[in-house]
């Protein structure tokens, strides 16, 4: 399976992404802790089968010194003890903003737990960072952008 398109040798493709990266720039600056930006990238693409950004965000993760054990539980986070109430409530929020259709939005109950955790601008931040990692998951899951040769550090922040 090869990628369809070269996204970034289009000039619109260029264009779209430099504006994808400096949306990602401004999260970036929020309060949001990193680990859990990249907590979030994970679990989005991971329900989204982005092998593209699964590889980029597990990598850019493990860098920052995010340990392995909780790299490969994510997926299964509401069966482990190894994230905080913070995460749990973000990747619930993760969950029901990526599959939108499947649960008829997001509950109040789990928009209530985020907000329990988070203020005003952390949870624009939140909200923020899943939708935009769901822009680029869709962007590389329809091109089918492959993962695995990503190298740490290769886009920058």
């Amino acid at each position: 399976m090869g990628t369809r398109i070269n996204a970034l040798g289009t000039e619109i493709g260029q264009k779209l992404v430099k504006h994808m990266v400096g949306t990602d720039r401004a999260l970036r600056a929020t309060q949001l802790p990193p680990a859990l930006r990249e907590l979030v990238n994970i679990r989005a693409s991971q329900l989204n089968g982005c092998g593209g950004c699964l590889d980029m965000h597990v990598k850019e993760a493990a860098a920052a010194g995010e340990t392995t054990v909780r790299l490969s539980l994510v997926a299964a986070w509401r069966e482990t003890t190894v994230f905080t109430e913070a995460e749990r409530a973000a990747l619930e929020l993760t969950e029901h903003g990526t599959r939108l259709a499947d649960s008829a939005g997001v509950p109040d109950a789990v928009w209530d737990a985020a907000a329990k955790h988070f203020d005003e601008e952390q949870l624009v931040a939140l909200v923020g960072q899943i939708a935009l990692i769901n822009a680029f998951n869709r962007l590389n899951v329809i091109i089918r952008q492959p993962g695995g040769d990503y190298v740490v550090g290769q886009v920058p922040h």
